[in-house]
């Protein structure tokens, strides 16, 4: 097996982790404002934008369509107009560029084209290509179902009802939503599937349209109906990204230390908030107060019996805390996780069983039980959220070897150099 040269040594303190955190703003956040500010009825800003490689893609995408983007400083500026093809779209790895924008290209005058990192041509795509054709849309895909596709801009969309299957990506439901006000009749999205994962997300970008203007009837179960209308341009402040607290949050339950996070939003419809919830149940003291969220650990970490359906993204950071627990735990409800950056329930039980982890891989999550862990490769499959894991790993076991740290970069701008100040105090 070939051994990768690009490996970070995981710092492991050696006494608890006191600090204050400040996060970088939400990504999932940034996105669809960004989104919606380009299908605006005018200029607006998306204040205490994330600047990270997934926001910069939509940002790319957005002016490949004609839109002007302007991201210089925390505030970005966002000048909507004339949506234009040819257009080439370069999605990296991100499933919000990759999902989200192909809706809002159909809306354009001409074709474009989609394409984006290896990775990225193996996350499913069909659910909101096939929507896109109902809705009267013409993708040429190739019949894989994947990147690379086209959509064949015709400048408007007829929209109307559309029946589709989310339960591998409720970001399918978001993309459909998301430019749905644009299209002649607007959007009826019906859910049909299995249980539809990551339901904060589609509530996140209801209440992001809602913000903006926009008629969305939410009421019924597995259903959303957005109205046809303007989407009124609304200057948007970001909050901080809240599952990027998972690692942070993990060095005080791990290492029996106390870490802040100013800023944490009394109610938010972010994933991120159920780790008060997680940490709790583990043993970890959790207190939410006018000065942000506080963790303090204790003696140790048990064991926990988990259905995260709702907040798979979670997934590699809990898993890597039950690694590390007194007894075991069980993680379920996930299946939709293999569909992410990489197979994250495949790699996460791979991971962990080469630094000497007792763990079992399930259809739909993984079962772990307590083991001795010792120090080697932690690979990261070009996922942030495996190095989440592996660095939460490295806090308790010396000489874990985080390969390709820089993947981070994804969703939190130098977070090797955040990581090695917490650690270092």
């Amino acid at each position: 097996m070939k051994v990768s040269t690009d490996l970070w040594p995981a710092p492991t303190p050696g006494r608890p982790v006191s600090a204050t955190v400040r996060l970088p703003g939400s990504k999932s956040l940034t996105n669809r404002a960004l989104l919606l500010a380009a299908l605006s009825d005018g200029p607006s800003a998306v204040r205490g934008a994330l600047r990270s490689r997934d926001t910069l893609l939509m940002a790319g995408a957005l002016r490949a369509l004609g839109v002007e983007v302007g991201t210089e400083g925390p505030d970005w500026q966002v000048a909507p107009g004339p949506l234009r093809g040819p257009a080439e779209v370069d999605c990296g790895l991100a499933g919000t560029v990759m999902r989200f924008v192909p809706p809002l290209a159909a809306l354009a005058d001409g074709p474009v084209h989609f394409d984006g990192d290896a990775h990225a041509r193996t996350r499913p795509m069909a659910a909101v290509l096939g929507a896109l054709r109902d809705l009267g849309v013409a993708v040429d895909d190739g019949g894989r179902g994947t990147l690379p596709f086209t959509v064949e801009g015709a400048g408007s969309v007829p929209g109307g009802g559309v029946d589709l299957d989310a339960s591998a990506s409720s970001q399918f439901v978001s993309a459909l939503l998301l430019a749905g006000a644009r299209y002649d009749e607007g959007v009826d999205v019906r859910h049909r599937g299995g249980p539809l994962p990551s339901l904060p997300h589609v509530e996140m970008t209801v209440a992001a349209l809602r913000e903006h203007g926009v008629d969305v009837d939410d009421k019924t179960p597995d259903r959303w109906v957005v109205a046809p209308g303007p989407v009124r341009a609304t200057d948007v402040v970001v909050e901080p990204d809240l599952s990027n607290a998972a690692p942070f949050l993990a060095a005080a339950a791990v290492t029996g230390g106390r870490v802040t996070v100013p800023g944490w939003p009394a109610a938010t419809t972010q994933a991120g908030d159920r780790l008060r919830l997680i940490l709790d149940a583990m043993g970890v003291a959790v207190e939410l107060d006018a000065d942000g969220l506080t963790v303090t650990g204790g003696d140790g970490l048990r064991g926990v019996e988990l259905d995260l359906h709702d907040v798979g993204e979670l997934v590699p950071a809990v898993a890597a805390l039950a690694a590390l627990a007194g007894t075991p735990s069980s993680i379920r409800g996930v299946a939709h996780i293999r569909g992410h950056e990489t197979d994250r329930l495949a790699a996460l039980a791979t991971e962990l069983t080469r630094l000497g982890g007792d763990v079992t891989e399930l259809p739909d999550g993984l079962e772990i039980r307590p083991a001795r862990l010792h120090g080697g490769e932690f690979r990261t499959y070009a996922d942030h959220r495996m190095a989440h894991a592996a660095v939460i790993l490295g806090l308790a076991v010396p000489g874990v070897l985080v390969e390709d740290v820089a993947t981070t970069g994804k969703t939190f701008p130098d977070f090797p150099g955040a990581w090695s100040a917490l650690v270092a105090g």
